[in-house]
């Protein structure tokens, strides 16, 4: 959190750093905009500063249609100090108060209800229920400017329960229907008119696309996921159907082109883009940090965008985290490809996306798998097939309502996996910006000196001390000159 003077100083210079970072109440009109609205600025004894759209909208405000507070970066899921309003966050972004209440949400995170008000008030100046409104407004919004879908569908997409809601709550918020906020010249499609559907994705500047693409690139697993033309594609499954993710980046923003995802499905996908590609990342907040080490400023200054690279799956990425253990990024990608022809579903080709031929295979498929003719050591495959098992009985879960720490105990307690793969795993599915695998060779080698030994492990464990709470933004700086390192 910022202080109050340093809001306004943002406000009244438009610092585009700080949009989504805070909003501004205007008590003369009722409306609350970004700290970038080209309106008039209004006079300082006229302002109330929130730290999220959620707050401002429960203090009365209206959104500001001019400066669009949809658009608006994301709330970092990691706001505040609480990890349980972070996990809380990612609940809320995934639907969960959608079809429950606080009372259920507060019970999945191990809280009580009265408990998980406060430390939404504390961190993020609303309350749960306010948080979820709010997201489900502006995701409709977004829809309504950005794409052709019917009200209906709308409605369905942004997690209400009925077009009623629907339309009484753009009355409430916006003093109109939401049909009078679509375009003129924009006409509504039919359902089922066209199997694709596009949405731009904000995200908090600066962002190094190019950077994020070559790590996708080096890692992508043949026929499961592809980097053709500055573009990220893979395949996934959802609701048991076959989908198509594409991202490109245009603008200031990433957009998204989803293909074969239900109406139903588009909101929890969309949130779970944006963390593949951690657009919500507080770039300030981390430069501030990392850019006091000598070793890391130089790369910081190269690529101020860094971000950390997530995941579509847990389960996926953990096999490949397995697959990467003491082989090179090559081999490792190799072997998934390899297992993903083998054991992983054909799927129908696509135009423009041809590269796509497979959807990975789940747990249930490899837990009995031989892994013949992958170029698998015979521990490693049983560790693959210990980690398969332990999904599917349940006792591991990548589901976001856990604690990182208890997945990482989870895993450690496999067979075969050990702190670098926990840490490796916490990083890019579980979007821990604190894990970092100490014992990592290419992190390692980033500190060696002629004529000296190389680093130990519990020495850079020690150093990393002073990039807290982004070491995980600190390994990707540093495997970042070592395109062969980080899994």
């Amino acid at each position: 959190m910022f202080s109050d003077e340093v809001y306004e100083r943002a406000r009244l210079s438009r610092d585009a750093r700080f949009d989504g970072q805070f909003f501004v109440g205007v008590r003369t009109t009722g409306i609350y905009c970004r700290p970038i609205c080209p309106a008039n600025a209004p006079k300082s004894e006229n302002v109330s500063f929130f730290p999220s759209a959620a707050a401002a909208g429960e203090a009365g405000y209206r959104p500001c249609l001019r400066c669009r507070p949809e658009c608006a970066p994301g709330t970092p899921a990691w706001s505040g100090t609480s990890t349980t309003v972070q996990r809380g966050l990612r609940l809320i972004a995934n639907g969960a108060l959608d079809d429950s209440n606080v009372e259920d949400l507060a019970t999945r995170l191990g809280v009580t209800s009265r408990h998980l008000r406060r430390l939404f008030t504390k961190h993020l100046g609303a309350s749960p229920l306010a948080v979820a409104h709010t997201q489900r407004l502006q995701f409709a919004k977004q829809l309504i400017d950005q794409t052709l879908l019917p009200m209906q569908d709308i409605a369905i997409a942004a997690g209400y329960g009925s077009v009623r809601r629907f339309n009484d709550s753009f009355v409430n918020t916006y003093g109109r229907p939401p049909r009078e906020l679509r375009r003129v010249g924009k006409e509504s499609v039919t359902a089922g008119e066209s199997d694709a559907l596009t949405v731009n994705l904000p995200y908090r500047k600066p962002l190094d696309w190019q950077q994020m693409l070559s790590f996708f690139s080096a890692r992508a697993i043949p026929g499961v996921e592809a980097v053709v033309d500055d573009r990220y594609l893979r395949t996934v499954r959802v609701d048991d159907k076959l989908g198509i993710i594409d991202l490109r980046h245009e603008a200031d923003s990433v957009r998204l082109t989803l293909r074969g995802i239900s109406t139903t499905s588009i909101f929890p996908i969309v949130q779970r883009c944006r963390e593949i590609f951690d657009l919500d990342a507080p770039m300030q907040e981390i430069a501030a940090v990392l850019s006091r080490d000598v070793v890391l400023k130089p790369r910081l200054k190269s690529h101020p965008g860094i971000r950390v690279p997530g995941a579509w799956d847990g389960f996926e990425l953990t096999v490949r985290a397995v697959l990467g253990q003491q082989v090179s990024v090559k081999a490792a990608t190799t072997m998934a490809g390899r297992i993903a022809r083998t054991y992983g579903e054909a799927v129908p080709s696509v135009s423009g996306c041809e590269e796509l031929t497979h959807l990975f295979p789940g747990p249930e498929r490899l837990m009995r798998a031989r892994f013949n003719n992958i170029g698998l050591t015979g521990s490693r495959a049983e560790t693959l097939r210990l980690v398969s098992k332990a999904v599917v009985k349940g006792g591991l879960s990548f589901d976001s309502t856990q604690d990182s720490v208890a997945i990482r105990e989870s895993l450690l307690a496999i067979r075969g996996i050990g702190e670098w793969t926990a840490q490796y795993v916490a990083m890019r599915a579980l979007k821990n910006p604190d894990a970092f695998p100490a014992a990592d060779l290419g992190l390692l080698r980033a500190f060696d000196q002629p004529g000296r030994k190389r680093m130990r492990p519990s020495t850079l464990e020690e150093i990393s001390q002073g990039w807290r709470p982004w070491r995980a933004y600190a390994a990707i700086l540093l495997w970042s000159s070592a395109p062969d390192s980080g899994g």
